[in-house]
């Protein structure tokens, strides 16, 4: 038997994580999860592994943290120092007050950005590209577990699984 697809849709995110908890008990992996809205301990629950995006977040904060600073630096002090009241700006300690808000502003300027890009470019969500939903449903109000058989018991096991916790529909879908 080649690798077939159970597709498991739930109208209730309760029945879905019963359901994900039962294939998962069953020792069977679940391969993806859609739903509407975000559920609250899927991840763990489907076995995925801490995200580390947060790593680039904080890259993307430090380099908009520190263009903000080389951009502040080269134009009030080395390239056009300004005497305000016969104090010159030759120093960074003495202005760090006045340049905290441009510092903020870029280091969330740059993090957002960057986050947003590294979104789209992981989940492959592109203009033009249509995402790859296996169900509309689930963009309106149910939960669609896609688990993967690859024989005939563990596909009675699966579809079995999600007829008892609640599932309103569960198709095989071949691959």
């Amino acid at each position: 038997m080649s690798t077939v697809y159970v597709h498991a849709l739930y109208d209730d995110d309760d029945k879905l994580i019963t359901g994900a908890k039962k294939v998962r008990s069953l020792g069977y992996g679940i391969k993806e999860v859609f739903s509407p809205f975000p559920v609250h301990g899927i991840d763990k629950i489907m076995g995925l592994n801490r995200t580390r995006i947060s790593i680039c977040c904080f890259i993307y904060g430090v380099t908009g943290f520190s263009l903000a600073f080389w951009m502040i630096w080269y134009m009030l002090i080395h390239d056009w120092p300004v005497d305000i009241g016969g104090k010159p700006n030759y120093t960074w300690y003495h202005n760090i007050p006045s340049w905290i808000p441009v510092l903020f502003e870029s280091t969330v300027f740059c993090s957002a950005h960057g986050m947003a890009i590294t979104f789209l470019l992981r989940s492959w969500l592109f203009p033009g590209v249509s995402p790859k939903n296996p169900d509309p449903r689930t963009t309106d109000d149910h939960f669609l577990m896609i688990t993967t058989a690859h024989s005939d018991q563990e596909l009675s096991d699966l579809m079995n699984a999600a007829n008892s916790t609640g599932a309103v529909e569960v198709k095989k879908v071949n691959g």
